[in-house]
């Protein structure tokens, strides 16, 4: 049997040599003031490494609409973080006792810790990741509690277990964590990272587990309850970024944060206000909108109603929407009427007979319509849909004074920009650096995006190949609208979250 394992791992080795690269050596120093800094490698970005990550992204990135102090004492602990392609920060962990070392990403996106078990057999990502062997470890604690999580459309499932896990300089001891014995797909195969530590809250962790830091906390390894993200956005510096429990690290952010409060525990979810492209309002936001800092996914989401507008304004490659030109051609005249006459953007729609209305927003009315050979269909509820992102995109120009003829080509225009839902749009590397700031506001303070903060570009001259960092999902309210601010909000934002004081704060990275 053990043959046999062997000469498999050996052979998928071999056929997947090309896409799977070994991990960068790391040095570590313990610091006087009790921090401990490990020093870790970059490699330098290629096609191979980009595949890898386009597909942890794809999943990992993803979310179905239906879900969803000062660094000067003994008592702030520093880990250093791996950037991989910039989208995928991780940083190195141990389990058990003598313990066992992984890669794992820092995830304020989700609450458990797991990492691959040795008892994972069926999964081939299993072969090629650390795995954690309990019969090694003296201070392992059986538990055996079922667990799975979902991540987009990767998941991974196996059993709860206890031990020693130690971040960095700090041992928190009989943590429970997830032994994955399933890792199925590729999702994690290419992954650079062996597990997920995560930093949300406790609502939303399987099994009602206790989070890594909330037992940091609790056992008083930390001082103050707070911890921050550097995240180094630099493709030719070998360091990656750091994380840092307890406290601030205050070489790696000029100015004072802006904190906003946590709105609804879970995520690390706060309100943030409206979204200008090249300092012109989309108005989408102007009442508000929900917004979470998510530090396990490397893309910017938002409402496709503004992707939209900023894959136009950038030149992204979209999808040619049908209904959305059927949407302008048959009623734009009439709903750009209405917008003059002051109706209310959230309530055209449902004037016209597209949509319902529930008081707050729009809604899809299955609206029947008779064709010739008298057997009724229902109107697909994209040209609800089609209408609601038309309506904004209307006022959106009507408020900076646009004439009429201009309003409805603007609209036109965007139909051929819808994006695609959880991918990411091409655009042109050579128009980079005529590109637009898009500016988020933050606790009424603007926080701007330059195009090399949210473009990804692999290559050089013309293979050079560019694509945006901004993806589209629509999430409804009352959850939604809500915006996912990964690392590309991250990574020029330090970025410090306070659970003793339950907020997030930003401030200019450097």
């Amino acid at each position: 049997m053990v043959k046999m394992g062997t000469r498999f791992q050996s052979l998928l080795a071999f056929l997947l040599s090309c896409l799977i690269f070994i991990s960068a050596a790391s040095s570590s120093e313990q610091k006087g003031d009790g921090t401990l800094r490990i020093g870790l490698k970059k490699r330098k970005l290629d096609r191979a490494n980009r595949l890898a990550s386009q597909l942890f992204l794809k999943n990992r990135g993803s979310w179905s609409p239906k879900d969803y102090f000062r660094l000067n004492d003994a008592n702030s602990d520093i880990v250093p973080l791996k950037n991989y392609l910039d989208a995928q920060y991780y940083g190195e962990i141990t389990i058990g006792t003598p313990p066992q070392k992984f890669t794992a990403i820092f995830d304020t996106g989700s609450s458990n810790l797991w990492v691959p078990s040795s008892n994972c057999y069926f999964s081939i990502a299993c072969y090629f990741h650390s795995k954690y062997k309990a019969r090694d470890s003296s201070t392992y604690k059986r538990n055996g509690k079922p667990a799975s999580i979902r991540y987009g459309t990767g998941a991974i499932s196996g059993y709860f277990s206890n031990d020693d896990v130690k971040v960095g300089g700090l041992v928190i001891k009989d943590q429970e964590f997830i032994e994955a014995t399933s890792e199925p797909g590729i999702t994690f195969l290419l992954a650079k990272f062996d597990g997920i530590l995560g930093l949300g809250f406790k609502e939303i962790a399987v099994g009602n587990s206790t989070p890594v830091w909330y037992n940091m906390v609790e056992k008083g390894l930390v001082k103050e309850p707070i911890f921050s993200f550097w995240l180094n956005r630099n493709p030719e510096d070998p360091e990656g970024g750091q994380i840092v429990f307890g406290g601030v690290d205050p070489k790696h952010f000029k100015g004072e944060h802006t904190y906003v409060p946590v709105t609804r525990k879970g995520y690390w979810q706060f309100d943030m206000g409206d979204l200008n492209i090249a300092g012109k309002p989309t108005g989408y936001c102007a009442n508000g909108c929900s917004a979470i800092a998510d530090s396990g996914t490397s893309l910017l989401t938002g409402p496709s109603t503004v992707i939209t507008m900023i894959n136009h304004a950038i030149g992204a490659v979209g999808i040619a929407s049908q209904e959305c030109k059927t949407v302008i051609g048959q009623y734009g005249q009439t709903m750009l009427d209405s917008l003059v006459s002051q109706v209310d953007p959230r309530k055209v729609c449902s004037q016209i007979g597209l949509c319902g209305f529930d008081g707050t927003h729009s809604v899809s009315m299955g609206i029947k319509s008779v064709v010739e050979d008298g057997v009724s269909s229902l109107l697909n509820e994209a040209m609800c849909s089609a209408c609601e992102m038309a309506s904004v995109w209307m006022q959106s120009e009507l408020s900076q004074n646009q004439t009429q003829e201009r309003i409805l080509a603007y609209a036109a225009e965007l139909c051929d920009h819808i994006p695609n839902p959880n991918q990411q749009s091409a655009v042109d590397c050579e128009r980079v650096s005529s590109m637009p700031i898009v500016t988020f506001t933050i606790g009424g303070k603007p926080f701007d995006l330059s195009p090399q903060d949210y473009i990804f570009k692999i290559g050089d001259g013309v293979q050079a190949q560019c694509t945006s960092g901004f993806t589209a999902m629509d999430i409804p309210p009352p959850r939604g609208p809500l915006w996912i601010l990964g690392d590309i909000f991250m990574g020029p934002y330090h970025t410090v979250f306070d659970y003793g004081k339950t907020r997030v704060g930003f401030a200019k990275a450097t």
